[in-house]
């Protein structure tokens, strides 16, 4: 990379902060969460709520004040947990200025694993203070310079239902609005993953109560081409509901799984990491700083959905002539450094494969979701060596 692309990659502050085993969550402050072989479970309550008529018994987990080093606009949580029966996880946050002035806690999912009892959701209502909530993403113009997470575990009034989460973590950035200058091909020069292809446009029309197919299941579609490659799809007993013939009835069920009720789409993205992460093992949300980052991760096996903008002629190849949000699998390089990629919105199979333009592709990712990426990756592929903070 030459310097002054490397002076612009470093100018886009990223920050992850995960709590993933024992001795992380256990920097925590808990209250009735019992942490043990890596997991926060329920263990006793501590308080009730309703949510509509239905009483619900609390217990809560918060993280340590975690301090990223900028003044960080914008915050992604995301988080692995397990809701059996009539149980559910809320992942509220809150942030502190350099004023020292603390927002509220505002809440950026009510998820549960199935939807048999709790529709998922986010509340992008919350702007009462110094930072919003837009669907998967808080907010704060102004800046802020500390961030607190609470994950509550809740269960319906007394039943014996023990909620439970693995893993919970956040991205902050701050980043321009501008992309830096192209990065020069890295480590993956020539490595292309064996992704299984799957259409997105293909499910037009499918299930209406969870957006209707196509256009709308990029998102979807994506997540479960990367399970597909670890072969970690959901088993067949999970989907048996899809009618026999549709095709590759495994996406029908992860937008499903995935779908939020307030935002009314399948595009959520910790929603996806949050199916995705039972199934393979391990999954998140971070941003990535330019294309020479998204190659460690292809030299490591581990492919990556990411997020794209583009008006019309600005993606050469794509199979859509613009979108103002879009997911794809970055599934390898050319030798010139060129991306391969899985598009799910070809309409066919075959057309799912396609190489797109280096500087182009850049583009089209890092201004726009600030090089937002999905990690979904099994216990076989550790993430890259030596993080630049950002996982």
């Amino acid at each position: 990379m030459s310097g002054t692309a490397d002076a612009a990659a470093s100018a886009r502050r990223i920050h992850y902060r995960q709590w993933d085993s024992s001795a992380e969550l256990a920097t925590g402050r808990s209250s009735g969460v019992a942490v043990a072989a890596g997991r926060g479970q329920f263990e006793t309550a501590t308080s009730r709520r309703k949510v509509g008529s239905t009483g619900y018994e609390l217990a809560t987990w918060e993280s340590v004040w975690v301090t990223p080093g900028f003044s960080f606009t914008q915050l992604i949580a995301s988080w692995s947990a397990v809701t059996p029966a009539d149980s559910f996880v809320e992942v509220r946050v809150r942030g502190r200025d350099a004023a020292g002035t603390t927002t509220s806690w505002d809440l950026m999912a009510r998820w549960a694993l199935w939807d048999t009892y709790t529709e998922r959701t986010t509340d992008s209502s919350q702007s009462d203070d110094l930072a919003s909530v837009d669907t998967d993403t808080w907010s704060a113009p102004a800046g802020l310079r500390s961030y607190q997470l609470r994950v509550v575990l809740a269960r319906r009034a007394g039943s014996t239902a023990r909620p439970s989460f693995d893993t919970v973590g956040a991205v902050t950035s701050a980043l321009p609005s501008t992309a830096p200058a192209i990065s020069a091909p890295g480590v993956a020069r020539g490595v292309v993953l064996d992704v299984p292809r799957y259409s997105q446009m293909v499910h037009r029309g499918h299930y209406p109560q969870w957006g209707n197919g196509g256009e709308a299941w990029c998102s979807p579609t994506s997540t479960s081409m990367v399970l597909g490659y670890y072969d970690k799809l959901p088993r067949p007993a999970s989907y048996n509901w899809v009618p026999q013939d549709h095709t590759d009835p495994w996406v029908d069920y992860a937008a499903r799984m995935t779908f939020d009720h307030d935002y009314d789409g399948t595009g959520n993205w910790p929603f996806n990491t949050a199916y995705a992460a039972p199934l393979a093992g391990k999954a998140f949300v971070t941003r990535l700083r330019d294309l020479r980052e998204a190659e460690r991760f292809i030299k490591a096996g581990i492919p990556l959905v990411a997020s794209v903008t583009f008006g019309s002629g600005e993606l050469t190849g794509a199979p859509i002539s613009s979108t103002a949000g879009h997911l794809l699998v970055i599934s390898g390089f050319t030798r010139s450094g060129d991306v391969v990629v899985n598009d799910p919105a070809s309409t066919t199979r075959a057309g799912v494969r396609r190489t797109y333009d280096r500087g182009e592709f850049e583009r089209a990712w890092l201004p726009r979701s600030g090089g937002l990426v999905y990690v979904i990756r099994d216990a076989a592929h550790p993430l890259p060596a030596g993080s630049p903070g950002n996982w």
